[in-house]
């Protein structure tokens, strides 16, 4: 096999000019939390609190940690010629986002197909093009058709179909507090999209036996 090269096309950036950027937008950060605790009603200095602001920001900056991060980059050099022709599918990958509208999180699995049409990618790759756009504040339906439309640009496959279930802390603990409720979205591009037998094909073995 032959290992194809990606580039990004964008300089890298200095560690030390990115470690102080990210210690500062912490800092900034922290101080915001701080102000969110007192408007709470809380007091930031007691003992339980006085360590959150700092906590916050750095949990903060590892869940959207996607925004620093492009398909092509977690990809890189795993693409091999393979003259493969059938589909290619990865079910239950685990993931977790925040929803933009609440910042509470949603969860669940991807499933990830798509036809090669003269290359093939690294498995491990798959869920770690997934992690890139999860760790972004999100929306499901936007998801979805984050992750279908870079494996059609970093793969360029004869087709690729996409399908998310997950949960949604934002229906669960507040609102409409509905506890079994699932959201279930889908992206078909490709030969999943024209023809009628791919897409069955897929979405019977998303959906088979475990």
């Amino acid at each position: 096999m032959t290992a194809t090269h990606v580039e990004t096309g964008r300089p890298p950036r200095a560690a030390g000019a990115t470690r102080a950027a990210g210690a500062t937008r912490a800092a900034r950060l922290a101080r915001l939390v701080r102000r969110q605790l007192a408007l709470l009603g809380e007091d930031p200095e007691r003992d339980g609190l006085r360590r959150t602001p700092e906590r916050v920001a750095r949990s903060l900056a590892w869940l959207t940690r996607g925004y620093a991060q492009e398909a092509e980059s977690v990809v890189g050099g795993a693409l091999f010629e393979e003259p493969h022709d059938n589909m290619v599918l990865v079910r239950d990958i685990e993931f977790y986002s925040l929803c933009e509208h609440h910042l509470l999180p949603f969860f669940g699995k991807v499933h990830i197909a798509y036809v090669p049409a003269g290359r093939i990618v690294g498995l491990s790759k798959l869920p770690r093009v997934v992690e890139v756009y999860a760790r972004r504040l999100q929306v499901q339906e936007r998801l979805t058709e984050d992750v279908a439309g870079a494996l059609e640009r970093v793969l360029r496959p004869a087709g690729v179909g996409i399908v998310i279930e997950a949960v949604h802390l934002c229906m669960m603990m507040r609102g409409v507090e509905k506890q079994s409720s699932q959201t279930v979205t889908s992206a078909v591009r490709g030969t999943f999209r024209d023809c009628p037998m791919t897409r069955a094909e897929f979405l019977r073995l998303v959906h088979g036996p475990r």
